[in-house]
């Protein structure tokens, strides 16, 4: 899936993800009520979305397991900004969805598009078939450049995260491509030499680890993180409504809060 689009060089719209008329609605050359509804799951039906053909057992086995572990972990910067957000206006569902998420970028929930193209640089180097020597170089490359090596390291799980592994083992399990689970895992290896840390894989690696061992594109990744969180504020918006913490987690704010700026001038009697 490449983009086409050059800015003055398209004049019509054009899509071939669905289209209706009076009597039908098509999506991805499929009939959505006598082909889709009810006959397809919503991980298959997301990734022909995304795809435009239905996904292998295989696939579909590692893009669910991907979402699963994705979807929720605690009271993290997205659901805490979703969850204040909805005690602030709770006639506005979709705006705290919309809030939680917006901070997807290249520390939470948009780090896994970034460690696709990461994988995805050396593979293209390990023309040899030298996974170790191409890790090593992609990632000197990377570290004198400035740029952080996405997806490893956790400020919880020093060890492993333990979603890696389980989702090392779901793409095993499906036979789907282990060659991103590889370079991945080469990565992980040369860190200490170039960064001087000990970082591990954190789920935000293993998510493309194992979805570029599918037919899922790279330009795709970062949806896969931004569907699935958006399950989980869902679920957070719900207890929301009924057991509020949005107002509690302003007033911890408030209440660790350091003024380090200038006093105010003492005014005089």
């Amino acid at each position: 899936m490449s983009s086409v689009n050059k800015i003055g060089k398209s004049t019509v719209p054009r899509t071939a993800i669905s289209t209706s008329d009076e009597h039908s609605i098509t999506v991805r050359g499929e009939d959505l009520c006598d082909d889709l509804i009810g006959r397809i799951s919503f991980t298959d039906y997301f990734s022909l979305l995304v795809t435009g053909v239905r996904p292998t057992r295989g696939d579909a086995m590692v893009l669910d397991a991907t979402l699963v572990a994705i979807a929720d972990h605690g009271m993290v910067p997205s659901v805490q900004a979703a969850r204040m957000t909805y005690a602030a206006a709770p006639d506005a569902l979709q705006g705290a969805v919309a809030a939680g998420i917006l901070g997807c970028g290249s520390v939470i929930l948009g780090a896994s598009e970034t460690a696709g193209r990461l994988f995805t640089e050396v593979n293209e180097a390990a023309v040899d078939g030298d996974l170790r020597s191409a890790a090593l170089a992609v990632v000197r490359r990377w570290h004198a450049a400035g740029q952080p090596i996405p997806g490893y390291g956790h400020p919880l799980h020093k060890v492993r995260d333990p979603r890696v592994q389980r989702l090392f083992a779901v793409a095993k399990e499906a036979g789907t491509s282990l060659r991103f689970v590889e370079i991945a895992e080469a990565i992980e290896q040369v860190i200490p030499e170039v960064v001087g840390k000990d970082l591990r894989l954190n789920v935000s690696a293993a998510i493309p680890a194992v979805l570029l061992g599918t037919h899922f594109p790279l330009v795709g990744l970062r949806g896969v993180p931004i569907l699935a969180r958006t399950a989980g504020l869902i679920a957070h918006l719900c207890e929301e409504a009924v057991t509020p913490s949005g107002f509690a987690l302003s007033y911890q704010a408030t209440r660790e809060l350091v003024y380090e700026g200038q006093p105010a001038k003492a005014k005089q009697p």
